[in-house]
């Protein structure tokens, strides 16, 4: 059975590759393993399921032996809309296709000792899509200034179809210990893979604008891999259990297909975040858990340097130019992320639970041009999920969650640029979730 649990984590990988694409908290998942999920993704403190290489290894000593397998549709509704620019011409609106995903996970947990468990997580750590047609903008427009390329033209002045697609999947290997009865320590390499397109940057592919054209846009996929590591601590002090974790920045080669458009010449690096939290259960029946996180997106260049620098590249500053070490990025700030879950057991076979997620958005309104291909921008999410168990040694788990829709709206960079300085732009996002999975002990 473990010689199937670990061909069926190959398996999930190389499934999970293409797919994993999942924005909630900013571009993270708001939680990792079906269980978490449902209880709005706090899970830092809890042995629940056997994603430790995604959230805390230190809390595998108190899981046993098990292994999990799940997936999750994700639908977001992501839009956007340009207006006030007059006689520039380049108002619109469009939204995004590309609106059901798939996103597999695997778990394996493994005890060699009473006080020493090792396993292996496999997940989709975060990603973005869009997938806007094209033809919203005149070909008469003011976009024939930037893009000599005739027209009609996409929202940001492009053509064709407008918008990225990047997806991250994570495998960690992990390890865990007991240093007395009551506390644990664990570790998880963590080796990471990601693959990037971008389709209808037209009007940014030029000397003036990038340090490398010709690699900006439509360029097909590329991808790149990394490493880094998850370390994790949890105490128990009577009925709460209080925990800690940290994930180094992933450090990943560059997409070189699009050095002329991230930063640091396709630099795409995973950041850092931090979590701490706690789980108090009252009884048997009851388990209340709260984590806060932290993300921290400066770690990535060419997801926190400001949209603005490409003012400073037209005018002359070749440090501002996209693919350059202070290129225009998205402008994503650091955020703190709040979560607070409750599981109650119903009886012997049925466990249900719930939660709420409140995320900072990481997007400010002087970036909302760029990201009108990324719009990371919903806050406030709630879920609810239940296990019923099929037998002594397996169940079945679900959730669902719904991301109320967010707005970001602020001045077009392209007032900047010679269009009107009432020319301005609003994104928009909201996301539904359902996820089932199988777990089995032996």
């Amino acid at each position: 059975m473990q010689r199937k649990a670990l061909v069926i984590a190959l398996v999930a990988a190389g499934l999970a590759a293409p797919f994993a694409a999942r924005a909630t908290d900013g571009y993270f998942s708001h939680a990792y393993g079906t269980k978490a999920l449902g209880m709005g993704g706090a899970g830092v403190a809890l042995a629940e399921e056997p994603f430790g290489g995604a959230v805390n290894p230190a809390t595998m000593t108190m899981l046993g032996n098990q292994w999990q397998g799940g997936a999750t549709w994700f639908s977001p509704k992501r839009s956007a809309e340009r207006t006030g620019s007059g006689m520039a011409g380049i108002d619109g609106s469009v939204s995004s296709d590309s609106k059901n995903f798939l996103v597999p996970e695997f778990g394996l947990n493994r005890m060699l000792r009473p006080d020493l468990a090792v396993g292996v997580s496999v997940f989709g750590n975060g990603g973005m899509n869009t997938d806007f047609e094209g033809g919203q903008v005149g070909a008469m427009s003011a976009c024939a200034v930037f893009n000599p390329t005739p027209g009609p033209y996409n929202l940001l002045c492009g053509n064709g179809r407008l918008g990225v697609d990047l997806s991250q999947l994570m495998i960690a290997p992990y390890a865990a210990m007991k240093l007395s009865p009551q506390h644990s320590v664990g570790i998880a390499p963590v080796i990471a893979y990601q693959r990037f397109r971008a389709q209808g940057l037209q009007a940014f592919d030029n000397p003036f604008l990038s340090t490398a054209p010709g690699s900006v846009t439509n360029r097909g996929y590329d991808d790149a891999w990394g490493f880094g590591a998850r370390l994790g601590w949890a105490g128990q002090f009577g009925p709460v259990t209080l925990a800690a974790a940290y994930a180094t920045k992933v450090r990943m080669q560059e997409f070189d297909k699009y050095k002329g458009l991230f930063a640091e010449a396709g630099g795409f690096d995973i950041p850092s975040n931090w979590t701490i939290g706690l789980a108090w259960k009252p009884d048997a029946k009851w388990t209340i858990a709260a984590d806060f996180e932290r993300i921290n997106y400066s770690d990535s260049k060419s997801v926190s340097n400001p949209a603005t620098g490409i003012l400073a590249c037209f005018g002359g500053d070749a440090n501002g130019c996209l693919g350059a070490g202070g290129g225009a990025g998205f402008g994503w700030q650091d955020i703190d992320v709040w979560k607070v879950g409750v599981q109650y057991a119903i009886d012997a076979r049925w466990t249900v639970r719930a939660g709420v997620n409140r995320s900072d958005n990481p997007i400010q309104a002087r970036d909302v041009t760029f990201n009108i291909l990324a719009p990371g921008v919903i806050k406030d999410h709630v879920t609810a999920g239940f296990t019923y168990k099929l037998d002594a040694t397996s169940e079945i788990s679900g959730y669902v969650l719904q991301a109320r829709e967010n707005t970001v709206s602020g001045t077009s960079l392209l007032a900047s640029l010679g269009a009107p300085p009432t020319t301005a732009e609003t994104i928009r996002l909201k996301e539904t979730s359902i996820g089932l999975a199988y777990t089995a002990r032996y």
